[in-house]
């Protein structure tokens, strides 16, 4: 269908094309939301439960995969040296080490990433905190720049204004207040196409593109509401149910300590 008709020399926009446009007025609207709903969680509600987790839980679970890595370890250099002395070969423990080293290392890259995640949570929990004020505008001002600048809603941006909003992105999620000024006063206006011929086949697409889009993000939020950290809000506001982890926590540790134990006495008896 024609955008519209000619009659005695002016042109008339049809009903059809003014709807098209609402919509998808109401819907570039509405995406800027979900994006901003979604960026709270993944950037800063959820880096803030997952700091708070790793602060109050996090050391003793390190400490639990460390001691069953320990344990493993251990139990394993057990079977390579009695494997040895069924063979009745000379038993070097610097090879063995050198082995259990190669056949460990993906524990050990394992335990290297919940080192280095302490090392974030302790960074952020030592960052500056925004004042509510702050932390207000600081939302107002990155939901403006959504708007504005984010590639789902301005597809044909170029990639300098790209590089802008993923600069945006990284100043949100650290709470830097001033980069999110400045970009916030370079951010500009993408205003809908004007009535022309073919708009409406084009706003079509723009309409089935943005809820394509918000569905994205709605999948996403959901997704995000279903796993850690999100799933630890009501744990991590029961002091019963923290101690009470932390003590059960402590009594694994124990056990991995004691069966450690053993094998370092095993392993001391076969090779002393």
């Amino acid at each position: 269908m024609a955008d519209a008709d000619v009659t005695a020399g002016k042109l008339i926009i049809l009903p059809e094309h003014e709807e098209l446009k609402r919509e998808v007025e109401k819907l570039r609207a509405e995406v800027p939301m979900m994006i901003l709903e979604r960026d709270n969680l993944r950037l800063i509600e959820c880096r803030n439960l997952e700091t708070a987790y790793m602060l109050s839980i996090g050391a003793l679970e390190h400490k639990v995969f460390e001691m069953q890595c320990t344990v493993l370890r251990l139990k394993r250099k057990l079977e390579m040296i009695q494997a040895k002395r069924n063979r009745q070969e000379k038993i070097i423990l610097q090879e063995i080490e050198e082995m259990l080293d190669i056949e460990f290392a993906e524990y050990q890259h394992k335990l290297n990433e919940q080192i280095q995640k302490m090392n974030e949570a302790i960074e952020h929990s030592n960052g500056k905190l925004l004042t509510k004020e702050e932390t207000k505008e600081i939302k107002k001002m990155y939901s403006a720049i959504v708007k504005a600048m984010h590639p789902d809603l301005h597809p044909n941006q170029t990639q300098e204004e790209r590089e802008l909003f993923i600069n945006a992105i990284k100043a949100y999620k650290n709470g830097d207040i001033e980069t999110i000024r400045l970009i916030f006063t370079m951010r500009g206006e993408f205003p809908l196409p004007e009535s022309h011929e073919d708009a409406t086949k084009a706003l079509y697409r723009e309409k089935e593109r943005l809820e394509k889009i918000l569905q994205s993000i709605r999948d996403e939020i959901a997704a995000i509401k279903s796993k850690f950290p999100y799933t630890m809000r009501e744990f991590l506001n029961d002091e019963k149910q923290i101690a009470a982890k932390k003590e059960e926590l402590e009594n694994i540790v124990r056990q991995y300590q004691e069966a450690a134990a053993l094998y370092n006495a095993r392993i001391k008896e076969l090779t002393g």
